[in-house]
């Protein structure tokens, strides 16, 4: 007998199975959810707490997980640049003081809560309460920018900010300034109820579970938990990674970055950070206040010696106040070369050929390497005939209190942080504003530069200024410019290895 099924009653029963196994395919991924992702994430740091996500700060840690839970008006993408985020578009007045925001429709937050142009409000109020304080001497940084703003909203979708004086830089403030609900606020610091791709679900000192928040306005998450996990050893993130336990491991050195690729079962990735390892001169009184003299302290340093020695030459060296990542940031300004027959010549004129007494006050930690630094700074000091005592402090918030307070005796290692150029001019150079970081440095000029970046709304010309400003500053030598270190990270092989990481270094998944 023949069995064979003709053609067209063949096709139908294809066509049958191929349905059957569509559907079932289909429920299997209705089970799990319909999103096709992996299960977890699993990232290593030295430290894995929130704290007040509207303290300022520019830990790059903290920022990591804050912006991993909550959107600001504004973001940096991968690259750096600025895009719209919560508020989708943004129109600016003549006068450049009043700043109107549309808001992005249907955002949803953790809790449920559609976002609406209140919540906003009442976060920036939130944002700049002089009660809500500060880390490391950082109390009332915002306020003083915004101090005197009126922020309002007109309809659900719309929030105008005012400000006082014009501020072409403010997204560089929106950027860091984090949305919560407005019904939330009084939660925090206990509870955190954001708009991001992730939520948070448990939460002790040495780990942050986090997950997926599928109803994100940016689309679903790829992961569906993140768990950062807290270990201060960078050794033992190294071995955590290399044994498979972790996908993800950040605040490591070269060393570190050596052996992973000495192993050969993990990437290894670095990027020259915008973080400028600098001593910051006492131009209120003493030597320092001599244009020479802090001239003379940039002569007489071989920094690309000390970058060998101190960072293993995983650094880049600085030609200024600024990094590459910095707008305004000028490439063709030479750094100081070392020349200590010019630094003593410098010295000399000043009054102190016979010699000069400095005293250098150094944090413990943050940066790490102050005390190797200095070391070596000094040895190459006393060959120009500068002889430097050294003052170690061992509470860092206590220490950036004294340089907030200008109790420094003639310079101060310092780290400056902030990734915008107008920050680092308001809160550190300008002797009008006489902000938390400013030391004494008095440049008219630049004062009057700075103001005029602030009205300048054209990004080109605005640039033309900082650069302006940035070649006065580095031939001033307020500060003893020295490196920006190389951050690096280790990476699985097989879950992460298209990663790449970004111009801010915040680890953002």
């Amino acid at each position: 007998m023949n069995h064979r099924i003709p053609g067209v009653a063949r096709y139908l029963l294809l066509l049958s199975i191929l349905i059957l196994i569509t559907v079932s395919v289909m429920g299997c991924a209705a089970d799990s959810g319909s999103i096709d992702r992996r299960d977890i994430l699993t990232v290593m740091q030295s430290s894995v707490s929130l704290g007040d996500p509207h303290i300022c700060s520019d830990s790059v840690n903290r920022l990591s997980l804050v912006f991993s839970v909550y959107d600001a008006l504004v973001a940096r993408d991968h690259d750096g640049r600025y895009q719209p985020s919560l508020a989708e578009s943004w129109v600016v007045s003549g006068d450049g003081l009043s700043w109107t925001f549309t808001l992005r429709e249907g955002v949803t937050f953790h809790n449920g809560e559609v976002l609406e142009a209140e919540d906003v409000v009442a976060t920036l109020e939130r944002v700049l309460d002089p009660s809500i304080g500060g880390s490391f001497g950082t109390q009332g940084v915002y306020l003083s920018y915004l101090e005197g703003a009126e922020i309002s909203a007109s309809d659900a979708r719309t929030v105008t900010i005012v400000t006082a004086e014009p501020m072409a830089d403010l997204f560089d403030l929106l950027v860091a300034m984090p949305i919560s609900p407005a019904s939330e606020l009084g939660r925090l610091p206990d509870e955190y109820i954001g708009s991001g791709p992730w939520r948070i679900r448990e939460q002790t000192d040495g780990r942050t579970i986090m997950e997926a928040h599928d109803d994100w306005w940016g689309g679903v998450p790829a992961w569906s938990e993140i768990h950062w996990i807290a270990e201060s050893d960078p050794g033992r993130r190294v071995e955590a990674l290399l044994a498979g336990e972790v996908d993800v491991i950040a605040d490591i050195g070269l060393a570190e970055k050596e052996r992973i690729d000495e192993a050969g079962s993990a990437l290894t990735h670095e990027l020259d950070s915008g973080l400028c390892i600098i001593f910051m001169c006492n131009a209120l009184q003493g030597a320092c206040t001599d244009r020479r003299v802090r001239q003379a302290l940039n002569y007489a340093l071989d920094v690309d010696a000390i970058i060998r020695e101190v960072k293993g030459g995983a650094a880049t060296r600085l030609n200024g106040y600024l990094t590459p990542h910095h707008f305004g940031y000028d490439p063709g300004t030479p750094a100081y070369p070392y020349n200590p027959e010019w630094a003593r010549s410098l010295l000399a004129e000043a009054g102190y050929a016979d010699g000069l007494d400095l005293v250098l006050d150094i944090p413990a930690g943050m940066p790490n390497e102050a005390p190797d630094l200095a070391r070596l700074m000094a040895e190459q000091y006393r060959q120009v005939g500068i002889s430097v005592e050294i003052v170690v402090h061992y509470d860092r918030a206590a220490y950036s209190e004294m340089v907030r307070e200008k109790q420094i005796n003639d310079a101060c290692c310092f780290d400056s942080s902030p990734r915008s150029t107008w920050r680092v001019l308001r809160e550190k150079i300008s002797s009008n504003l006489r902000g938390p970081w400013w030391e004494g440095y008095e440049n008219l000029r630049v004062n009057e530069l700075i103001g005029e970046a602030e009205t300048t709304f054209d990004d080109r010309e605005r640039q033309r200024i900082y650069r302006e400003i940035f070649e006065l500053i580095t031939d001033d030598a307020p500060w003893i410019f020295l490196y920006s270190p190389t951050r690096f990270w280790g990476v699985s092989s097989i879950t992460m290895k298209d990663w790449q990481p970004r111009a801010d270094q915040l680890l953002i998944f």
